[in-house]
């Protein structure tokens, strides 16, 4: 599901280059071609963050006991019927999350942190956030 969070962050691209602002992924593994699936969806600079380093220092979970969640299957059916699917290789219990950063001293302009598996942003929210960032020259 983040595949499809990611493709629709992208089409954020065009305006975020308007704005100034770049687009990055910081994913936590590469598990076969994992990265290399990911690249074609995701229009933005992809980093390995093999220690996990962003995504702590408390990593945030979802066990198995997350799949009985009926919002968990309402995503899953959404992703699966727009024509995504994700895999069940690696570590994928830790819950992701989406961040507009902004520079200098702005600091976090927008935290999205999943609450439970395929959670997604809302796309007009980290427009308005990028909106506010204040592009250093």
């Amino acid at each position: 599901m983040y595949i499809q969070e990611a493709a629709e962050l992208s089409s954020l691209k065009p305006q975020l280059d308007e704005l100034g602002v770049p687009l990055y992924a910081v994913v936590k593994e590469n598990v076969g071609t994992e990265i290399q699936d990911f690249r074609p969806q995701f229009a933005g600079k992809i980093f390995l963050d093999e220690k996990q380093a962003f995504y702590g220092p408390q990593q945030r979970k979802m066990g198995v006991l997350g799949f009985i969640r009926l919002g968990v299957w309402q995503n899953f059916i959404r992703a699966w019927k727009s024509g995504f699917q994700g895999n069940m290789n690696g570590e994928g219990f830790i819950l992701g999350g989406v961040f507009v950063i902004g520079s200098g001293e702005q600091g976090v302009l927008l935290e999205h942190r999943e609450k439970e598996f395929g959670d997604k942003v809302s796309i007009e929210s980290v427009l308005e956030a990028a909106k506010k960032i204040v592009v250093e020259k």
